[in-house]
């Protein structure tokens, strides 16, 4: 919809209904951003710390952040693993509950890890070059993003109840 006067949007908008506002809104996205960052980190270190009480291991930011702790040669590498796996599950949980459109679940998911890719590189001085590291984060980005975008359709999706405003009679 095109409109040419500023002072009638504001009109058109009423009478169209929109279910959202399209308008830009950054401090919205920089505050979605940052829970969702928090929300990654806040639930990675609950997963690693459940990890570390099964295996018996010491907890250190190593494991969220150094690439050589993510392998599969021994039991508390896999089960780093398996909690950057459950994380991003969580992940996806909290795209529903922060982001809530299925349409920014992939730019959101790519933001955190990417994010994430940042804070490492700057932990490890080194640019990642761990196969298994990048494996494990596109995996993990796919889950989140999947799983986002799943669980915010479904509630966009919801049926609208129809009887709830006035009758028109046509």
């Amino acid at each position: 919809m095109i409109v040419l006067n500023p002072r009638s949007e504001s009109k058109m908008t009423k009478l169209t209904g929109q279910f959202r506002s399209t308008q830009w809104d950054p401090m919205l996205i920089i505050a979605q951003i940052i829970a969702l960052q928090s929300v990654y980190y806040v639930a990675l270190g609950l997963w690693l710390a459940a990890v570390n009480l099964l295996v018996g291991t010491s907890r250190s930011l190593d494991h969220i952040f150094r690439y050589q702790e993510i392998h599969v040669r021994d039991v508390p590498g896999k089960l780093i693993i398996a909690s950057f796996v459950l994380n991003s599950l969580t992940g996806a949980c909290g795209l529903w509950c922060l982001v809530q459109r299925t349409k920014q679940c992939l730019d959101f998911s790519c933001t955190a890890h990417l994010i994430h890719l940042v804070i490492c590189w700057t932990y490890n001085g080194h640019f990642p070059s761990s196969i298994s590291w990048w494996l494990l984060h596109i995996a993990c980005l796919a889950i989140m993003c999947i799983c986002g975008e799943f669980l915010c359709m479904r509630t966009e999706l919801k049926a609208i109840p129809l009887n709830m405003g006035p009758k028109a009679d046509l």
